[in-house]
C-alpha cells in the first residue's frame, strides 16, 4: 500500500508533514489549529494533504480518553464541561474539547460561542477548545470531528471531550466515535421522561442529572431515581456494564469527581471484557465507510451532467410524477451501478 506521506510532503505554508508532526508533539498550538483547519477543509487538495498528515500521526493516537457529552439545550453542558475540564487539568490531564456548534441551515454560519461559555478552560494552558460548525452534517456532528480528535491526541491531549448540540441524531453519531457516552438530564424527570427519546437512553453509558444544587437538589435526586427505574426496563448495550444514574451540578462542582470515577470504571470494565478494543475497531471501520459515502456523494454532485439530471428527477419526484425508486433506477446506470 502506498504511504500518502511519501507522495505529498508539504502542507500549506511550506511545512512538511514530518515537521508538522514534530511541532504537534512539542505542543505547538499554532500548528495544532492549522492542522485542524486542514482536516476540516473540503478542498480536494487539502483532503489529500490531511490524509498524509493523519497517516503520519496515527502511531501517536489512540491513548486518550474519548468522552461524548450530550443533553438538551439549557441542560448545562458547557458549564459542566468547563468545571469537569478544570478538575481534570488540575489533576494533571490535558483536555481538548470539540464543541460542535449549530450551523445555519440557510447560510452555514455558526454561533461558535463555546470559548465564551467555557471561560476558564479557554485560558487554561492545559486545555484546548475547538468549536466546529456542523455545516448541515448528520445530527449536527462536524464532518471532521473524528480527524480533529486524532490530531488532538497526537498533540498530547489525553482527554478528548466531544460536546454535541443535543438535537437531531447527533447523539448516535457521537456515540459512534467515543469510548463512553454521557447524557446530561434536567431535574423534574417526570416531565422530562415524557419527551426524552428512548434511543438516547439505550445508547447512554452514564446518565447525570445536572443542576443538583440548592433548591433543585431534592428534585434532582428524585429525577435520578426515575431515570434509574426507566433504565431497568431497557436492555443494556453491554452485558459488562449497567449504566449508572448520578446527580451532579456543573455550576457548584458537585458530583463531578464521582462522574469521572464512573467514566474510569466503565473504561476498565470494557477493557477487561475486550469490548473496548472491539468498539474502537468497529468505529474505525464505520468511519471509513462514512468517509467513502461522503466522497462518492460529492463526486455525484460534482458531475454537472448527472447533477442536472438529478435536479430534473428531483422535481418530478417532488411533484409526485415519478416514484423515488424509478428515479434511482434511472440515475444508477450513469454511475456504473
Amino acid at each position: 500500500m502506498t504511504d500518502p506521506a511519501r507522495d505529498i510532503t508539504t502542507l500549506p505554508g511550506g511545512l512538511s508533514v514530518a515537521e508538522a508532526v514534530e511541532r504537534l508533539r512539542a505542543g505547538d498550538r499554532a500548528i495544532l489549529a492549522r492542522a485542524i483547519t486542514l482536516v476540516e477543509s473540503r478542498k480536494a487538495e487539502h483532503r489529500r494533504l490531511a490524509a498524509a498528515l493523519l497517516q503520519a500521526l496515527l502511531p501517536l493516537t489512540g491513548k486518550a480518553w474519548r468522552v461524548g457529552i450530550t443533553g438538551v439545550p439549557g441542560v448545562g453542558k458547557s458549564t459542566t464541561i468547563d468545571q469537569l475540564g478544570i478538575n481534570l487539568t488540575g489533576a494533571g490531564h490535558k483536555v481538548a474539547v470539540l464543541a460542535v456548534d449549530p450551523s445555519s441551515s440557510r447560510t452555514g454560519g455558526s454561533i461558535l460561542g463555546d470559548k465564551t461559555r467555557m471561560a476558564r478552560l479557554a485560558i487554561d494552558p492545559d486545555a484546548f477548545i475547538r468549536p466546529s460548525p456542523s455545516a448541515g452534517t448528520l445530527g449536527g456532528v462536524a464532518a471532521r470531528t473524528r480527524e480533529t480528535m486524532l490530531v488532538c491526541e497526537a498533540a498530547g491531549f489525553d482527554v478528548v471531550i466531544v460536546e454535541t448540540v443535543g438535537t437531531g441524531q447527533s447523539e448516535t453519531a457521537v456515540a459512534d466515535m467515543v469510548d463512553v457516552f454521557v447524557v446530561l438530564a434536567l431535574p423534574g424527570a417526570g416531565d422530562e421522561l415524557q419527551g426524552i427519546k428512548k434511543g438516547i437512553l439505550e445508547i447512554a453509558d452514564i446518565i447525570a442529572v445536572n443542576k443538583a444544587d440548592g433548591d433543585n437538589a431534592g428534585r434532582a435526586r428524585i429525577a435520578a431515581g426515575e431515570y434509574l427505574a426507566a433504565m431497568r426496563i431497557l436492555t443494556p448495550q453491554s452485558r459488562d456494564w449497567t449504566p449508572p444514574v448520578l446527580a451532579v451540578s456543573g455550576l457548584a462542582n458537585i458530583g463531578l469527581d464521582d462522574l469521572w470515577a464512573r467514566i474510569g470504571e466503565h473504561r476498565e470494565a470494557m477493557r477487561d471484557s475486550g469490548a473496548f478494543e472491539a468498539r474502537r475497531s468497529a468505529q474505525q471501520v464505520k468511519w471509513m465507510w462514512a468517509m467513502l459515502e461522503e466522497r462518492l456523494l460529492g463526486r455525484l454532485r460534482a458531475d454537472r451532467a448527472i447533477s442536472e439530471r438529478l435536479d430534473a428527477l428531483e422535481t418530478q419526484v417532488r411533484a409526485g410524477a415519478l416514484a423515488p425508486t424509478a428515479a434511482v433506477e434511472e440515475i444508477a446506470p450513469l454511475l456504473g451501478a
